[in-house]
């Protein structure tokens, strides 16, 4: 009988793990790379040739990634993305039962961060299937390493809401987040989300615009929100991820302060004296506190100020 030591160099030696017979069906999460094609790892070669399903994000990028790889595969490709997640999701569980090996990809990084992925991995857990990932490229800790700020506690908050109310919103709950906090956006709204942050944390607070990571034109802008929302107002191009400082001090919930304004103004108080008054007594800036009043006010019609009032 031979040694166990045998056994386990047998093992590790065996020529294509993921070719090996199975019994049941897994799911592997594949980080693609972010720019360069060089960062694709040996792992998430041997899954995209030997993967019995493939589900991308965009069935085009993935076959070009293939392409550029010089990968041959058999596998089974479907699209993975927003718009039918939740209807493929249910045939995937289904191959998954048939004891197939399902890969998901997104369009670059890890999936399932801000990407497809995340509903395959609940479903596929709640039902008893493995789910596994070969790890790699990722936008959020590449900006993190290269932005200079602080990366011993650190927060992902993804995209910010499109609509203005809801973004100042959000901007304000965050105001006193005492880690580095790391976005992504869309290069065209990059200098109007700029210039929220800056409203909402201060001008001063630093941050970085890190675009086009680890491709030719990769740049990454360091300074204040202020410095950076004047320069990407004259334009920004390519995948964007924005990381921001931690607050240095502790600072009053800006939303929390304008809930405070919202309820002075429906209870007879002028907006901007409320503002006022409250500012005052909270210490925030009263600039930003008028601001995302007004945009919450707005969101509410039942609490809505007069005309005259919103004009001034």
């Amino acid at each position: 009988m031979p040694s166990p030591a045998f056994l386990v160099d047998k093992l590790v030696c065996k020529a294509d793990a993921v070719a090996e017979h199975r019994l049941a069906g897994v799911v592997v999460l594949a980080a693609t790379p972010i720019g360069d094609v060089r960062d694709a790892s040996p792992r998430l070669v041997a899954e995209l040739t030997h993967a019995d399903v493939i589900a991308a994000e965009d069935t085009r990028r993935l076959r070009r990634l293939l392409e550029r790889l010089g990968v041959v595969t058999t596998a089974r490709i479907m699209s993975y993305f927003e718009g039918n997640e939740r209807r493929r999701t249910d045939e995937l569980v289904r191959l998954l039962g048939e004891g197939a090996r399902v890969l998901v990809v997104s369009d670059s990084g890890m999936p399932s961060v801000s990407d497809p992925g995340y509903r395959i991995v609940t479903a596929a857990v709640a039902r008893g299937f493995r789910v596994t990932a070969v790890p790699g490229p990722s936008a959020v800790l590449t900006a993190l390493a290269v932005s200079g700020l602080p990366v011993d506690r650190f927060c992902f908050e993804g995209f910010l809401p499109r609509k203005a109310a809801e973004r100042a919103r959000r901007l304000g709950q965050l105001a006193s987040e005492p880690r580095t906090m790391i976005f992504f956006e869309a290069p065209h709204r990059a200098a109007v989300t700029l210039s929220a942050m800056a409203l909402a944390f201060g001008g001063d607070r630093r941050g970085a615009v890190c675009r086009e990571l680890t491709k030719t034109y990769e740049e990454v802008r360091r300074g204040t929100l202020q410095e950076l929302a004047e320069w990407a107002a004259s334009d920004v191009r390519g995948e964007v991820t924005l990381v921001v400082g931690a607050a240095t001090q502790p600072t009053t919930d800006l939303h929390s302060a304008a809930e405070e304004v919202l309820g002075l103004a429906a209870g007879g108080m002028k907006l901007r004296a409320a503002v006022a008054h409250v500012a005052r007594q909270q210490g925030v800036a009263k600039n930003a506190l008028y601001e995302l009043a007004l945009n919450m006010q707005n969101s509410r019609p039942d609490t809505a100020a007069s005309e005259g009032e919103m004009t001034h």
